[in-house]
C-alpha cells in the first residue's frame, strides 16, 4: 500500500476528530433541534454540523475524489455509477443513540475503490476513540494518545477450549430474521454471549477481537457500514451478504445494503453454521 494512502488516512482521521468535536458541542445542549427526514429517521443539528465539516475537509484534502454523504442532496446512480473511487460518509452514525445520550454514536468516513472499502475511519466522540483501517496495511485503535494495532480473532481454537461464541447485536434494531438466526446459533454452539451496541461500534468490536460475529438482518444503508467494514477487513475479518458473498458498494441504484454478517474468522465453517 502506498505512502499516499497512509497520508490520506491521517488527513481523514483529523477531519473525523474535527467533526466529532462539533457533534459534542451539540451533544452538550439541552435541545438537539430534532427533525425528521423523508424516511422518518431523525436528523439533528449535530448531523448537519458534522456533514459540513467533513465535506469541506475532504474537498480540501482530496479535491479529485467525489463524496457521497448520508446528508448530501440526492446523487443519482447514473452519476455515481461512473465513480471508480469515492468517499462514503455517515456524519453521525447512531443518531438514535445520540438522542438517547448513551454515547454509542460515531463519525464514519470510508474510501471506496471499485466497490471495495479500502480505507475506513470510525471515530467515537464521547470516548475519544479512533478506529482506522487500510487494506493491506492493518487496522488500529487509538485511545488516550496510544495507538495499537487490532486484529480480529480466530474462532475454532477458542471453541475447542470451551470458550464462548460472542455475538454482537443492534441495540435499537431487531427483526424476526435476527431472532431466527439467534435460535439457530443457540442450537449449534454450546455457549453464546450476546452484547448489544449502537452504531458501527458493533463492527469495531469484531475488528478488535472482542466479538466473533455480528449478524445484521435488518435494514442498513451503505454509509452506515462502509468505514467499519474497511476496519474489519483490515483487521483480518470478513463482511458478507446473506448469501455469504463479500459485501460490495455502489453496485445498484438503491443505497440499502442486503442483510449481512460480520465475521471475525473467515476460515471458520460459517457456510455450514449459517446455511445449515
Amino acid at each position: 500500500m502506498s505512502a499516499d494512502k497512509n497520508a490520506l488516512c491521517d488527513g481523514v482521521i483529523e477531519i473525523a476528530k474535527e467533526a466529532g468535536a462539533a457533534i459534542l458541542q451539540v451533544y452538550g445542549r439541552e435541545d438537539f433541534d430534532i427533525e425528521s427526514k423523508s424516511d422518518d429517521s431523525p436528523l439533528t443539528a449535530a448531523d448537519l454540523a458534522s456533514h459540513k465539516i467533513i465535506i469541506e475537509g475532504l474537498t480540501r484534502l482530496a479535491p479529485e475524489i467525489p463524496i457521497m454523504s448520508e446528508e448530501s442532496d440526492g446523487i443519482s446512480f447514473e452519476e455515481r455509477s461512473q465513480w471508480d473511487t469515492y468517499f462514503l460518509v455517515d456524519p453521525l452514525d447512531g443518531t438514535k443513540e445520540f438522542i438517547k445520550r448513551n454515547g454509542e454514536f460515531t463519525v464514519n468516513i470510508a474510501l471506496i475503490e471499485n466497490g471495495v472499502p479500502t480505507m475506513g475511519v470510525v471515530y467515537v466522540p464521547v470516548m475519544d476513540v479512533m478506529y482506522s483501517g487500510i487494506q493491506g496495511v492493518g487496522a488500529f485503535r487509538e485511545s488516550a494518545g496510544e495507538r495499537k494495532q487490532i486484529q480480529a480473532r480466530p474462532l475454532a481454537a477458542r471453541l475447542a477450549r470451551g470458550e464462548t461464541l460472542v455475538v454482537v447485536a443492534s441495540r435499537s434494531h431487531s427483526s424476526p430474521e435476527m431472532e431466527d438466526c439467534m435460535k439457530n446459533l443457540v442450537r449449534k454452539f454450546a455457549k453464546i454471549d450476546t452484547r448489544n451496541m449502537g452504531s458501527s461500534l458493533k463492527l469495531c468490536l469484531v475488528a478488535e477481537g472482542e466479538a466473533d460475529m455480528y449478524p445484521r438482518l435488518a435494514p442498513t444503508s451503505e454509509w452506515d457500514t462502509a468505514a467499519a467494514h474497511a476496519v474489519v477487513e483490515a483487521a483480518g475479518g470478513l463482511v458478507v451478504d446473506d448469501k455469504l458473498v463479500p459485501l460490495r458498494y455502489n453496485t445498484k441504484e438503491s443505497v440499502l445494503n442486503p442483510h449481512f454478517y460480520v465475521l471475525a474468522d473467515p476460515a471458520f465453517h460459517w457456510n455450514e453454521v449459517l446455511k445449515g
